[in-house]
């Protein structure tokens, strides 16, 4: 996994020199006073602290973009590895999920995005912005690339608060919540809920060629013949409507955001079949107007869901 941010910001920086009355070099005026870091990823916890301290006030005195910026910045980078690794530890050897060098990966893009938002002058430390911005990286990571199928965002969401409290009420009641319970608990509607339920099964998948379990009942030859056959091949056909439900549950809050003309011209076009012209003269348009407003709005509509 590469990821251009990191890869930049870990890339070594060629700091200027200057001309000393020797005829040698020294380093460039800009840096002076600061202390030589040679390993900055095996400073202790300690000296990490107090030199983070040091560079970030002579960050603030540099010019975003010149050389000597991007080696204070990648020095302090590299001395703030460590509140990496200790955010990654929880998110190690999690069931389907990535590579522990992938978390670390991740998890610098959130150190990074801190250290370009630290402000020293604040008198906090910067683990406490770091450490949310880096655990941050990691879950979205965890959120955007460990589904096995793809669903909207709020489902993501909707799936871990469904399932905290399923275990707070499970361990209240002594028996599993039902849908009413936990919509009630979490001040959603019992439908929410069910659409919630259905959609953390995306999270994880079983293959159609699996074998299925051996099944009770008939003479033991049967019972063999049937425990060898896939949950493809005991299935119906495929009902074509059921590659649009996905698109339909997206599509929905985007038609509810929409004006209520282009509202009305979309179910006069897609809701009675009527054309353009036939359109244009019941809401008092032109037909290349009515062309016109339904590219744009399908345009719109298609872009947004890409995005979702």
């Amino acid at each position: 996994m590469t990821f251009t941010a990191t890869a930049e910001a870990m890339t070594p920086t060629t700091i200027p020199t200057t001309a000393t009355p020797g005829g040698g070099t020294g380093e460039a005026p800009a840096l002076g006073g600061l202390p030589d870091v040679p390993c900055p990823r095996e400073l202790s916890t300690r000296d990490a602290r107090e030199l983070t301290r040091v560079f970030f006030e002579r960050l603030q005195s540099l010019e975003e973009g010149t050389r000597e910026y991007q080696y204070v910045r990648n020095t302090l980078i590299e001395m703030n590895i460590s509140l990496v690794q200790f955010a990654a530890r929880p998110f190690r050897d999690r069931p389907g999920g990535p590579e522990n060098e992938d978390i670390v990966q991740v998890g610098i893009i959130g150190l990074i995005k801190a250290i370009d938002r630290y402000d020293p002058e604040r008198n906090t430390q910067l683990t406490t912005l770091a450490l949310p911005y880096i655990t941050g990286e990691i879950k979205r990571h965890f959120r955007d690339t460990t589904w096995a199928v793809r669903v909207p965002r709020r489902f993501q969401e909707l799936r871990l608060e469904l399932a905290k409290a399923t275990e707070e009420l499970t361990a209240e009641t002594d028996h599993a919540p039902t849908p009413a319970e936990l919509a009630e608990r979490l001040d959603l509607t019992e439908d929410e809920v069910r659409q919630g339920l259905v959609a953390a099964n995306a999270y994880s998948t079983q293959s159609l060629d699996v074998p299925q379990d051996g099944a009770t009942g008939g003479t033991q030859a049967s019972a063999a013949a049937r425990s060898t056959r896939s949950l493809a091949e005991t299935m119906g056909e495929i009902d074509p409507a059921l590659e649009a439900v996905e698109d339909r549950h997206a599509l929905a809050p985007l038609l509810a955001d929409l004006d209520e003309r282009s509202t009305q011209i979309l179910e006069l076009r897609f809701g009675q079949e009527m054309t353009q012209a036939e359109i244009g003269a019941e809401i008092g348009l032109s037909q290349m107007q009515v062309s016109r407003l339904l590219t744009r709005t399908l345009g719109s509509l298609r872009e947004e869901l890409l995005h979702t």
